[in-house]
């Protein structure tokens, strides 16, 4: 029955439906909320942990997730508070029914002025059946709008990575993906005007033959073909356009509201990193106790050592690796095979002799661009890989303490470069502590 969509029969059964429809709202958006509750904790903790592991792909998958959960939580709780009202507004018909203004006794100027204000009982149910019906379905709506724009991005980063930035396609890498990002960008930015005034360009002759293969080909990056019904159902309906227009600023005051904070220094805020005059907890192990906090960088043990050694670990990521190649280009493999890759395909056939002959020459290189100092002093260090307390790779080193004197000192991790064919000595990180050995 339901291929013949204008059977008198599938109508009835639509309308039938859409009069029940509340029931099944209401139960998707308590099943769903109760999911994005439990959903939001573990997936924030997985992308914190994949930030500070400097995994930005997988980091920026887990945002887009974040913000898909608190569009769809805000939207549905909305959503059960109207159906609640909407509820309660049904059952106070069934006791009082209609508004009797007469019964109220007013004057005769707040009688007539409550009249056209107030109106009927019932259209106030039903605008509420409305505003309850459109919210929940436009909260669906809204994710395959962020993931629009997900797909947008990544088509045009694709293109500048695997065109634009390959050398061994030079120079047709270029002459192929400089173009085709331009018309990505000129096609995003027609395509949001169109969609931020509802479909202004299809309107006019002229800017709609322009707009058409844009749209067309947009269709299918944003996979907007799978709910572009759902859009233009909508944008038909006054009640769904207006609703429409309040969105996008409404999400914006709560993007810009979210950013506020209170500040209690005109010089210390939240965001500062540890040096001679700071300590940030990030980088003392001890205070890292809660199950969200990561290694971000650089860690030592605490605030305050008792030991006669000092342990400093430092996070392993794509930056770490980069500094070791640009300081010993041999090291560098023809492919680089970080980021997504299965390990059921062998891309890199090295032997065990070979592979664990590499590794020395890496860590020694490692050993040579990185260097612990105490205040002034470099130590003698010599970092290996291991994990970290909270599971995360990452390189560490001993520092012998035994001759330092007591009280506050700043541990320098530095890192040497090669720029314009000079040897160069930068701050990796600086943190405090305080040393009295027991």
């Amino acid at each position: 029955m339901s291929q013949d969509y204008n059977n008198p029969a599938f109508k009835k059964l639509l309308k039938k439906l859409q009069e029940e429809s509340w029931q099944l709202e209401l139960l998707i958006s308590g099943f769903a909320i109760f999911g994005l509750f439990s959903a939001y904790t573990p997936l924030k903790l997985l992308y914190i942990e994949a930030n500070a592991d400097g995994n930005r792909l997988i980091a920026f998958i887990y945002v887009i997730a974040l913000i898909s959960c608190v569009i769809l939580t805000f939207n549905l709780l909305l959503h059960v508070v109207l159906r609640g009202l909407w509820i309660g507004a049904l059952g106070l018909r069934y006791v009082s029914g209609e508004i009797d203004y007469e019964s109220l006794n007013y004057s005769e100027k707040f009688t007539n002025y409550l009249r056209k204000r107030v109106g009927s009982f019932d259209r106030y149910i039903a605008r509420l059946e409305n505003y309850c019906s459109v919210i929940f379905a436009i909260s669906f709506l809204l994710i395959f709008y962020v993931f629009a724009f997900v797909f947008t991005i990544g088509a045009i980063s694709l293109i500048a990575n695997f065109l634009i930035g390959n050398d061994e396609l030079d120079p047709y890498g270029k002459i192929i993906g400089i173009p085709l990002v331009i018309f990505m960008v000129i096609g995003m930015l027609l395509a949001f005007i169109d969609f931020a005034t509802q479909g202004w360009l299809k309107k006019k002759k002229w800017l709609s033959k322009i707009y058409f293969p844009f749209y067309w080909i947009f269709s299918f990056i944003t996979l907007s073909f799978l709910y572009r019904p759902l859009v233009y159902n909508f944008l038909d309906n006054k009640f769904g356009r207006r609703l429409s227009f309040l969105l996008l600023p409404i999400y914006i005051i709560l993007i810009v509201g979210s950013s506020y904070q209170n500040k209690t220094s005109n010089y210390f805020n939240r965001s500062l990193n540890s040096s001679e005059i700071i300590g940030d907890a990030s980088n003392y192990e001890d205070l890292l106790t809660d199950d969200t906090d990561f290694i971000e960088k650089v860690t030592i043990p605490s605030k305050v050592i008792s030991t006669n050694y000092l342990k400093v670990f430092m996070l392993f990521n794509d930056i770490v690796e980069d500094d070791v190649f640009d300081y010993n280009p041999s090291l560098k493999p023809e492919e680089d095979i970080r980021g997504f890759s299965s390990d059921m395909i062998i891309i890199n056939e090295l032997s065990w002799k070979e592979r664990d002959s590499i590794r020395k020459v890496y860590m020694q290189t490692l050993n040579d661009v990185y260097k612990v100092k105490i205040d002034s002093i470099e130590h003698n260090s010599e970092f290996i890989l291991t994990q970290s307390q909270k599971k995360q790779k990452g390189f560490e080193t001993y520092v012998d303490l035994s001759n330092l004197k007591k009280g506050k000192h700043l541990m320098n991790l530095t890192r040497k470069r090669i720029h314009k064919k000079d040897t160069q000595t930068i701050y990796v990180a600086r943190i405090p502590f305080w040393y009295f050995p027991n």
